[in-house]
């Protein structure tokens, strides 16, 4: 029985968390507050999450790092993009030789652009051996409530995705391996920054044209910014491309498609926030995307469009307008 570690007891990780023990692994939590580590460790349930979802056996939590990291295979980390260096630097002295890290989050860190493995290599010294990621269509209610879905494992080093493949697949949660650590990453940002421009033309009241316009061009931007990157194109169509980009900005679970939605509708961003209570990571990652999109050189009209209506202040329907009537060039549909 592999022994695994995960970082984070909110939606995501706790989720990831049932996954793991489905899958036959000892897992243990690391969280902060003592009121739902001991709900974990009592009732074998998340009340704050996913009250009612029962928690396998297999599944107990700390608030201690260093007991989690014990003998732990993988550390699984599933915080706020923004909070991964100062969390990771308090307790990356505590990681085993042997165990590798593996990324959930779907950020970019503000103020360097960095991918979260980029943050984490820098911050521990780890080669790329030690750094995978996972990533896809995971809206974590369903995934919580044991629905099928699947993702996509990346690593650099075969042996290391296998290893995370057997690890993380189960009867409900089908893995596949990949090395394409960069695409799959930047899938996982970029989708966030389109499920809220989704969700902003769904707030205004637009239609099903409407949003697969965005989708697809919000593809084409991703495969885009990919390319300048060296990602493999082929990662954007598949489950930590276009399968993410759909689940986000198609679902309701969607918290930056909500996001988005309550912008669309006229609130405030302290207004959006208010109402959708959790971390939608595309709000602060958008303005990191746009900084590493104007580094490479590459075009995203919509991850502008969504920075100027998220961050300057400027009203969706006056953006709507300069999205569309930007100056036309030659450029096929696909790019």
């Amino acid at each position: 029985m592999r022994r695994c570690a995960v970082f984070g007891t909110g939606m995501w990780g706790t989720a990831m968390s049932i996954v793991l023990a489905d899958a036959g692994n000892e897992i243990v939590m690391v969280g902060r507050r003592p009121d739902q580590i001991a709900a974990v460790n009592a009732a074998h349930e998340n009340p704050d999450y996913f009250p009612g979802v029962r928690l396998p056996e297999a599944v107990r939590a700390t608030t201690d790092p260093a007991e989690a990291l014990a003998g732990a295979e993988f550390a699984f980390l599933s915080v706020p993009a923004q909070t991964l260096r100062q969390n990771l630097t308090a307790w990356s002295d505590r990681i085993g030789p042997d165990t590798v890290l593996v990324s959930l989050m779907k950020g970019l860190e503000v103020g360097t652009a960095k991918r979260m493995s980029e943050v984490i290599r820098e911050v521990t010294g780890f080669g790329r051996e030690r750094v995978a990621v996972l990533s896809g269509p995971n809206l974590s209610p369903e995934i919580a409530r044991r629905q099928p879905a699947a993702s996509v494992v990346a690593s650099r080093d075969e042996d290391v995705a296998l290893r995370l493949q057997a690890a993380t697949n189960g009867p409900y949660f089908r893995t596949y391996t990949g090395s394409d650590v960069t695409g799959v990453e930047l899938g996982g940002v970029v989708k966030n920054v389109i499920g809220l421009a989704v969700g902003i033309a769904d707030g205004m009241g637009f239609g099903d044209n409407t949003k697969a316009t965005l989708i697809t061009r919000g593809l084409a931007e991703t495969a885009r910014l990919g390319a300048a990157l060296g990602a493999d194109p082929y990662t954007f169509a598949g489950l930590a491309g276009m399968g993410d980009l759909v689940a986000t900005c198609a679902s309701p679970l969607s918290r930056n498609r909500m996001f988005g939605v309550y912008l669309g509708r006229g609130l405030t961003l302290e207004q959006a926030q208010a109402e959708v209570k959790q971390t939608a990571e595309g709000v602060k990652s958008c303005e990191a995307v746009l900084e590493l999109a104007d580094r490479h050189g590459v075009e995203m009209p919509i991850a502008e469009t969504v920075v100027a209506i998220v961050h300057d202040g400027r009203s969706p329907g006056e953006m709507l307008k300069e999205l569309m009537t930007r100056p036309l060039k030659a450029e096929r549909h696909g790019h």
